[in-house]
């Protein structure tokens, strides 16, 4: 008997697909959809908690331009996403946060060995899920010896799934060391990332992160954080950073669609306490997702 995860598997899930909306992990994809083996999948997600989804509009934008640059056919409007997920939100509780996860896939490739895709045979589901907001008490990072893909070589220009098995490898030999997290480096030996966030620090009082080269993802969540820190009256730069940089900083901290803002709080053997860069970074977005202050 083949093994079929029961929804008990998985935190409370509602998934739109097919034109209905179904509870739990429902299956979607078989052996013969061209990105369950070959990698034709793009995917964003929204956060909603204590009652906001704060830039929700902005990762439903984002999804269709995933799509658009794996070359998938976007199905939906953003008007569209946006009145599905407020649709989907109120078969939970209201109280749990949730994760809010549009996706659009190729199912049929082509005759002939079926890597090249149809994009006519785009689908499409969104997938809302129970998903506590961790608590920000910091995490492990190490250098690790993975790099992140070039444009030429991966579509980084994509929230691409394809791209997540090399942020793993980080993720498990980070592990494997006694990390919670790894600091990702492109070709050129710069920072670019986390294995699964983005990444600030802090040096004399000026706020850095990597800037955006084309090589990952330069987040919702990071671009928000940059401007509310810049309407508070501090220095922010973009700028190319190396791992000595981060070793050597003052403040370290991650931000990102799941955790948000997140203090970094041992960098390689060292230990650091979480700043109050870091703290305010956190205040003022919880400020902008309950709409006391415009968004910077």
């Amino acid at each position: 008997m083949p093994l079929v995860p029961s929804k008990q598997t998985y935190s409370r899930t509602w998934t739109y697909f097919d034109g209905a909306w179904q509870e739990g992990n429902i299956a979607i994809m078989g052996p013969r959809t061209h990105a369950a083996w070959l990698g034709s999948m793009v995917f964003d997600g929204g956060r909603v908690f204590e009652g906001v989804a704060p830039d929700l509009d902005l990762h439903m934008a984002r999804v269709n331009r995933s799509a658009r640059a794996m070359l998938l056919k976007p199905l939906m409007s953003e008007a569209d996403w946006l009145a599905l997920a407020q649709v989907g939100m109120k078969r939970f509780d209201g109280k749990t946060a949730l994760y809010v996860r549009p996706m659009y896939w190729a199912e049929v490739g082509s005759i002939g060995g079926g890597v090249k895709f149809d994009p006519e045979t785009t689908r499409f589901c969104l997938c809302l899920y129970e998903a506590a907001m961790p608590e920000p008490k910091g995490f492990s990072v190490t250098l690790s010896p993975f790099r992140k893909p070039t444009p030429e070589t991966a579509p980084t220009d994509a929230k691409a799934g394809c791209l997540y098995p090399n942020n793993a490898r980080a993720l498990h030999e980070a592990a494997s060391r006694g990390f919670d997290n790894a600091l990702v480096c492109d070709m050129l030996g710069h920072v670019a990332e986390l294995a699964n966030s983005n990444v600030f620090m802090v040096k004399d009082g000026v706020v850095m992160t990597p800037a955006a080269n084309g090589t990952f993802l330069s987040g919702v969540t990071r671009a928000r954080v940059a401007s509310l820190l810049r309407a508070a009256g501090r220095e922010v730069r973009e700028t190319t950073l190396t791992p000595q940089d981060f070793f050597g900083a003052d403040e370290v901290f991650a931000t990102g669609n799941f955790s948000k803002v997140v203090p970094i709080t041992r960098i390689g053997e060292r230990t650091l306490q979480p700043g109050p860069t870091m703290q305010q970074a956190r205040e003022l977005y919880w400020d902008f997702a309950h709409g006391r202050i415009g968004g910077g």
